[in-house]
């Protein structure tokens, strides 16, 4: 993950433009986190596990040091992965509720300067990432077994049922504890 000129961090970076869609076919090689071996009634418990380790990590003494100029800090990884939480449990709620929706842009590079992600309370950022991820494992928790199959689409046209939503959303979290060097 990186951020755009004019963050807080004051690096000059190139945002990630890729579409990760592909992990939802093959394991990703950079991770190891294979998204098709994710079942319904894993993914609740997934959000979970995935997101426990962000305590220590968001407790580190040196958080908010970049690794390296262009690579988010733990501190900026920890606000994103609390703000996917956020964003993916909005997402499957809409997707219960709507009939096909669209997904509004979520221009991620974007939020991370807006919000000041480098500046925030790492101890605040603990607790939030922690309320996040029950929310949005609740979400995925309270779909029925005939609802996996509903359906949406993100603004760049990429079609999800929930069930890849949330194997999407669980190789974002698991990616992320390896960007950061920790484990889920």
């Amino acid at each position: 993950m990186v951020t755009t000129a004019g963050d807080s961090g004051g690096d000059v970076v190139v945002p990630d433009t890729k579409d990760w869609t592909w992990t939802l076919e093959r394991p990703c090689p950079e991770c190891g986190f294979d998204a098709r071996q994710v079942e319904p009634a894993d993914v609740a418990g997934l959000t979970i596990t995935l997101t426990a380790p962000w305590a220590a990590v968001l407790s580190r003494a040196d958080v908010a040091e970049r690794p390296a100029p262009g690579t988010w800090s733990a501190l900026e990884y920890g606000c994103h992965v609390r703000d996917v939480c956020t964003v993916f449990e909005e997402r499957v709620r809409l997707m219960l509720a709507q009939d096909d929706p669209s997904f509004a842009n979520w221009d991620q590079d974007e939020t991370a300067v807006e919000q000041r992600y480098a500046e925030q309370a790492p101890a605040e950022v603990a607790a939030q990432l922690q309320v996040a991820a029950t929310q949005a494992a609740d979400a995925f928790a309270g779909v029925a077994p005939e609802q996996w199959s509903r359906t949406g689409v993100r603004s760049n046209g990429s079609r999800f049922t929930v069930l890849t939503l949330g194997q999407y959303f669980l190789h974002d979290l698991a990616h992320h504890l390896v960007d950061v060097g920790a484990q889920g």
